[in-house]
């Protein structure tokens, strides 16, 4: 097998699960594990929902002394009971009497912990916030006290990237600069979703790829919940989307209130306006009249929910700019599901699905494009991928992708359907290429399509 596609088995009853990719996130925690038992280690795992954050550290720790701490929204003095009774289950550690605050709970962890080596992993760590902000300045000043005596391996995995962020990146705030490590867990590989769709329908068809791909962008999660359903076709996978209990129709607006407090009424109006093809300041301005500047800045600074695309090697600070929704699920939902609440309300989800299959060929060539240059950049044949236009919107290249190094590069024309291509029309393009930045590059021209997925 190739090593892209390695992979575990877990054998629970008769059935096989199969554990897919993941293999240097393991092997990092691992060496952080092995590392903690002389002294302490503080990993940061950040990673949108779904991507399988508990499923890794529940698999790279089988077998160790660890113990899983769900932080969940509830009083700080009920979150400690919890994890007192945890504590207690999974490690055996004796906390007499009632704990009631955090600080205390941390405390005999970080005693605990120098003279016996353990593992705590506290998920959706940011939650803390909603519990009780003063909880970091109090990890703070104990970690600073007991860290370089104790034997401790610290794991605290996020979802919220805004939040996770701040706790960790700001330096007005009170962890900054304590993780002695970071992983950012991120959706599969090209090569990994194919794997596992080939796992469980060797014969599928390219078209029926890229429908998975455009709705689930390689998430765990929602691959998962597709081939446990056995929708291995188009037809199968909108189908299952517009079911009236399906799980897609309302994780959009989950994820969105996870992330935003305050304006998040604006937020989703330019994210559904980016959607629909209006991608430019200008028209997204025109469009919410109103200035979004700050908007789009939060959005992808902040968020990291959106990406200033400017034409490749431009410079930084070029105006010629657009805007795309970083990932792929948000981008099919605010497409697709977000602007038609009302007939998703009324339960009129057959409109849904037919309005899905009008506009899916349009939708799913920009798509196609996202997934050719995705693959280009996953390969580690290129060092830097885009699009290029010139500053009128013309001449339009759906790929470009580059190797630094060697000054190579290939040149692509991205069209669903190959009789479209017209390789003549591409090196005419290419000719209006800027010679001051492109002219150093041997340049191929190439022309992909659905066949070649």
């Amino acid at each position: 097998m190739h090593p892209k596609y390695k992979f575990e088995l877990i054998l629970i009853g008769v059935n096989i699960v199969k554990f897919y990719d993941r293999e240097t996130e393991i092997k990092i925690l691992k060496e952080n594990e092995i590392q903690s038992r002389h002294n302490a280690v503080f990993t940061v795992l950040i990673g949108r929902r779904r991507t399988g954050k508990t499923t890794l550290v529940t698999r790279a720790f089988e077998g160790l002394d660890y113990a899983y701490l769900f932080v969940s929204r509830d009083s700080e003095s009920v979150l400690c009971s919890k994890f007192q009774q945890t504590l207690e289950e999974q490690l055996g550690i004796h906390v007499y009497g009632t704990v009631s605050r955090f600080r205390d709970l941390f405390e005999v962890i970080l005693k605990e912990s120098l003279h016996r080596h353990f593992t705590i992993v506290f998920d959706e760590f940011q939650t803390l916030y909603k519990v009780n902000p003063a909880i970091f300045s109090e990890m703070q000043d104990l970690w600073d006290r007991y860290h370089r005596d104790s034997h401790l391996y610290l794991v605290v995995a996020g979802s919220i990237q805004s939040l996770m962020k701040r706790i960790f990146e700001s330096e007005n705030e009170p962890l900054y600069g304590r993780p002695t490590s970071k992983l950012t867990l991120r959706p599969f590989t090209t090569d990994v979703i194919k794997q596992i769709f080939s796992d469980h329908c060797p014969h599928y068809r390219n078209e029926d790829l890229l429908c998975l791909y455009m709705i689930t962008g390689g998430v765990a999660k929602y691959i998962e919940l597709l081939m446990d359903a056995g929708c291995y076709t188009k037809k199968g996978m909108l189908d299952y989307v517009c079911r009236q209990d399906s799980y897609f129709l309302t994780e959009g607006r989950d994820l969105m209130n996870q992330e935003f407090s305050d304006e998040s009424t604006t937020y989703f109006s330019i994210l559904q306006l980016i959607a629909g093809g209006l991608t430019t300041r200008s028209e997204i301005d025109g469009a919410m009249q109103k200035d979004s500047g700050v908007y789009l800045q939060n959005l992808e600074k902040n968020y990291q929910m959106v990406h200033r695309q400017t034409p490749l090697l431009a410079k930084p600070n070029s105006k010629v700019s657009t805007y795309g929704i970083s990932d792929s699920f948000l981008r099919f939902w605010f497409r697709f599901v977000r602007p038609y609440q009302a007939i998703v309300e009324r339960g009129q989800l057959q409109l849904l699905r037919q309005n899905m299959e009008r506009h899916y060929e349009q939708f799913t060539g920009r798509t196609l494009e996202l997934y050719f240059q995705t693959q280009a950049m996953e390969s580690s044949s290129f060092t830097t991928v885009g699009n290029w236009w010139n500053r009128k919107g013309e001449n339009e290249i759906d790929m470009i992708a580059l190797n630094e190094f060697d000054h190579t590069g290939v040149v692509a024309e991205i069209k669903r359907n190959p009789k479209k291509i017209d390789l003549a029309y591409l090196q005419e393009k290419m000719g209006n290429l800027p010679p001051q930045t492109f002219g150093r590059y041997t340049l191929t021209p190439v022309g992909l399509s659905i066949e070649d997925m």
